[in-house]
């Protein structure tokens, strides 16, 4: 193979365009595609910026030709020429105009026909992408979320600077603490027995930055869980991470606001609302069965456990006597499409969900069919009709359960399967909302106790103070969570700065004093030095440009992610390690798969 000598480029290609026809210059990168015409060769040439067509013909060194005759694909190459325009111009490239007439080529490293083709039509396995993951990232189709991601990266950067953001980087080995997701665990060599945890975000460390007098923090940061992986979730994954003394639950979201407004517009060139819709957790989950609602269709949930709250039909009985709902949604004018058999489908996405089935009642020109109104008197069918205004041509479904936030959360998850089966979802649009007072509490039937939803750190709301001990399940918490069609892309909350009143959170949890200690010890003697109100934010970053590009998964914009069962096909990790690197760690396997 050949050296670049003294050739040295002088031009990225993507850029090139028809103004620069005439310009000498130096190009580098590989060989995409090559076509051999005989008397001319075409080679299109990519870098990390685009494809430029090279082309070698009778006017070309005799020399030149012939090396460029040996040329295929994926060579990696320097070239100088005169760039001129094209006799055959296309559409299908940028460059599509020009092309370069090459007087001097260097192949500079050769290589094996690929796996796969380089392309953005290829349809191999994912398995085989992933083991070729650096032939894969090639393709302009995998390589563009990447270069955005930087881009993205940087806008978010630019931004916190000017609004007086400090970057600092807080520790990879932290110590494991309660609550949260499964920790990952490095062991010590020089502690044996002891562990330290890879952070499943920086939020100990943000806070104890507000208490230094930072001020404003950010930090784009890595972040380790152990926990089932799925389209947007990783074991590592990317938070961009915000803390900021002295503001107020509306200041950190009028902050976060402008940076996705920034991003929409540098990246997207789409200018967003002025100012983002604004639901509490209790209407968000009444009127959409979900915490991070998505508004870009309707069919909302309507409560009608008054129009049937003396039916003998028993699963509805068995809602009302328990304390429960029965929760409706109107599918207007969608009977042909929500036949039987589909019904049956979105019954078992309401099971998945907890729900013990799914009521419907089919309004067609040709008949009305239901499973349920046969057990209805005629005021309550004519008043649970009124409620839902249900007109022919309509589907009637609903959910009933003791547990009013479950058959929400059922039936919301219903109407996104009907979204989707039935094309109500413009994938176009970029619905924004945030989602505020989130209950502090979520009582876990595994644990027997009432877990934070958020952190322990979560400020109570004002009028939650007097209930922390009396009424755990009746208190919020100045929360807020950032929602983009469905999904939520970041969230945060006020921190609690009171040494008394995080104890009394604490005591909240069932932490005991000495647990409590334990685990966050050091954070509570910093606050005994004085702390400011304070409150931050975190986006995972690997979801956001994932939704900004339109990805279907987050997989499309890491360079090098994780499958199912959380290892890496390219360099086989996680792996067995050498027995001497385990007695160094004082460690011993028990059984290895």
């Amino acid at each position: 193979m050949e050296t670049m000598g003294t050739l040295r480029r002088t031009h990225y290609v993507g850029g090139l365009r028809l103004a620069d026809a005439g310009a000498e210059m130096t190009v580098a990168g590989s060989i995409a595609k090559c076509r051999n015409k005989g008397g001319i060769i075409f080679a299109d040439l990519r870098d990390t910026t685009g494809i430029l067509q090279l082309v070698f013909d009778d006017f070309t060194d005799p020399a030149v030709f012939a090396k460029a005759g040996s040329l295929k694909s994926e060579y990696v190459v320097i070239a100088r020429g005169k760039l001129r325009e094209r006799d055959a111009k296309t559409d299908k490239l940028p460059t599509g105009e020009v092309e370069l007439f090459v007087t001097e080529l260097r192949v500079l490293s050769a290589a094996e026909t690929p796996p796969f083709e380089i392309r953005d039509e290829v349809t191999v396995k994912d398995e085989l992408r992933l083991k070729y993951r650096y032939l894969d990232l090639r393709r302009p189709a995998m390589h563009e979320p990447i270069m955005l991601r930087s881009r993205i990266c940087q806008i978010v950067r630019n931004y916190l600077a000017g609004a007086h953001f400090c970057e600092i980087e807080t520790p990879c080995l932290t110590k494991s603490t309660p609550e949260g997701a499964r920790d990952y665990l490095v062991p010590s060599r020089v502690q044996p027995g002891h562990f330290y945890a890879l952070p499943q975000s920086p939020q100990i460390y943000k806070q104890l930055l507000m208490l230094s007098g930072f001020d404003r923090y950010y930090q784009i940061a890595r972040c380790f869980r152990d926990e089932d992986l799925r389209a947007d979730r990783q074991p590592e994954f990317t938070q961009i991470d915000e803390e900021l003394s002295f503001v107020t639950q509306d200041e950190v979201m009028e902050v976060n606001e402008g940076l996705i407004k920034a991003l929409w517009k540098e990246i997207l060139g789409i200018e967003l609302p002025d100012a983002f819709p604004r639901l509490c957790w209790d209407e968000a989950m009444a009127r959409f069965g979900s915490d991070k609602p998505d508004t870009r269709f309707g069919l909302e949930l309507m409560d009608v456990t008054g129009c049937v709250r003396t039916s003998s039909f028993a699963p509805f009985a068995a809602a009302v006597s328990g304390g429960g709902s029965v929760r409706l949604i109107n599918c207007k004018g969608l009977a042909a499409q929500l036949t039987r058999k589909t019904i049956d489908k979105l019954a078992e996405v309401a099971k998945t969900y907890g729900a013990k089935g799914l009521a419907y009642t089919r309004l067609t020109p040709e008949g009305e069919t239901s499973s349920f109104e046969k057990f209805l008197t005629d005021g309550e069918k004519s008043a649970l009709r009124a409620a839902a205004k249900a007109e022919t041509g309509d589907v009637l479904l609903l959910v009933s359960d003791a547990d009013s936030t479950r058959a929400c959360t059922a039936l919301g998850q219903v109407r996104l399967e009907v979204g989707r089966r039935c094309g109500l979802i413009d994938p176009n649009a970029f619905n924004f909302l945030w989602v505020v007072r989130f209950p502090l509490f979520e009582y876990s039937e595994t644990e027997g106790r009432y877990m934070a939803m958020h952190h322990p750190f979560t400020m109570p709301t004002a009028d939650s103070l007097d209930k922390l001990e009396s009424d755990p399940g009746g208190c919020y918490a100045e929360a807020y969570d950032i929602v983009l069609n469905g999904v939520e892309l970041g969230g945060g909350s006020i921190r609690i700065n009171d040494p008394a009143l995080q104890n009394r959170m604490f005591r909240a949890l069932g932490f005991t004093e000495e647990k409590a200690r334990e685990s966050f010890g050091f954070l509570m003697d910093a606050y005994r030095y004085g702390a400011p109100p304070h409150g931050g934010m975190a986006y995972g970053l690997d979801r956001l440009v994932m939704l900004m590009l339109k990805k279907d998964s987050i997989r499309d914009v890491i360079a090098f992610p994780k499958v199912q069962n959380a290892s890496e096909l390219m360099s086989g990790a996680p792996d067995l390690v050498d027995q001497k690197q385990l007695a160094d760690l004082s460690i011993a396997c028990t059984r290895a798969e």
